[in-house]
């Protein structure tokens, strides 16, 4: 029988980043030539942004690095400050097995430059280039919103998110889905550990290193935008929707996959999956594999509150799952009956709207 999924699908695991991100290790390499911000001067010719982002192009002489933060797939990320502001410097690390991979990596995170919203991290400014490291693709600012994220909040030593908090969480989450969505942004890689716990005990969805920007001209089979020329590769397989891992083309329904697992592990607290990854891709195209829901989705009342919305996002067909808005209008409704108080969504009706399809 053949595989389900094509064979160039089956990536080398540099291109899957783990689901964990791991601290840093090892500090930015500087020169002992320095700018006055802290920075080594550049060398060499400079690359510059185009025209379209010529607005957000660094001043090299306001960044001055503090420390690092964490490592990704593709980039560091280090506490900067910027024209006086706490930041977030993330460089985009050299591939020496895919380079091609890195530089897409760099442009993708400037998806989200110019965009502003609650629960998404705000671009401060980018350079295709960075002082002392001629080679790397390129260096991001980005707002800094602390060092926590939803992946140690999960996983870590700290109670059960609960009831109350998980569904908050969710609705953060799923209201920066539906603003990227709207902008024609799809994140691709959302996971716990892509989602920043800000001051406030707000929910910010970062690392936008595999997103893609989707053209209205172009109409996969359920009438939705979506990206044919492009078929997506990166990401995270274990959150990885399955239309993807068939080489189909990307639509925003596969961020509400995405969504589904990461609500899953709220709830449960465990990973995914185990066992041998290229087995995991293929039950999950062949034979609908997902993670089991266990006895915590029928005995909390966090369990019982979404696993009919993670059923529902984590459908085989796209054209099955919710679009985010109705995510937020269900999550709103939920969160509701748990806390006993008015409905926010959809007042002329008791009952809950249908997961269907929709853009």
């Amino acid at each position: 029988m053949p595989s389900p999924i094509p064979v160039e699908r089956f990536l080398p695991r540099d291109l899957s980043p783990s689901i964990d991100l791991r601290p840093c290790s090892s500090p930015l390499e500087l020169s002992h030539r320095k700018l006055p911000g802290g920075l080594p001067a550049c060398s060499g010719r400079r690359r510059l942004l185009p025209p379209r982002l010529a607005w957000c192009s660094i001043d090299w002489e306001q960044v001055l690095l503090l420390e690092p933060l964490g490592s990704g797939g593709f980039g560091s990320v280090y506490r900067a400050t910027y024209r006086g502001e706490t930041v977030a410097l993330k460089k985009v690390k050299r591939s020496t097995k895919n380079s091609l991979a890195s530089r897409q990596s760099f442009w993708a995170e400037l998806n989200a430059a110019r965009l502003r919203h609650p629960h998404v991290v705000r671009v401060v400014a980018a350079s295709a280039s960075c002082p002392g490291d001629p080679g790397c693709p390129g260096t991001i600012i980005m707002e800094y919103t602390g060092t926590g994220t939803l992946h140690q909040r999960i996983y870590g030593r700290s109670p059960p998110l609960g009831a109350d908090i998980c569904m908050r969480y969710a609705r953060h989450v799923a209201d920066g889905l539906r603003f990227l969505h709207r902008d024609g942004v799809v994140h691709l890689d959302l996971k716990p550990a892509n989602v920043l716990l800000a001051p406030g005990d707000l929910c910010k969805i970062g690392d936008f290193g595999c997103s893609q920007r989707l053209r209205e001209g172009d109409e996969a089979a359920g009438g939705e935008p979506c990206c044919t020329q492009l078929r997506h590769v990166g990401g995270t397989y274990t959150h990885r929707a399955p239309e993807l891992l068939k080489g189909e083309p990307v639509t925003a329904k596969a961020d509400i996959y995405s969504f589904a697992i990461t609500l899953w592990q709220m709830v449960s607290r465990e990973l995914p999956y185990t066992g041998d990854r290229q087995c995991v891709l293929y039950a999950v195209v062949a034979y609908d594999l997902r993670p089991e829901m266990g006895p915590l989705f029928s005995h909390t009342e966090e369990g019982r509150a979404t696993r009919t919305i993670v059923q529902s996002c984590w459908a085989a067909r796209p054209q099955e799952r919710p679009n985010a808005e109705q995510l937020l209008e269900r999550l709103e409704q939920e969160c509701a009956m748990c806390t006993g108080g008015p409905r926010s969504c959809s007042p002329e009706s008791n009952a809950p709207p249908p997961l269907g399809t929709g853009l």
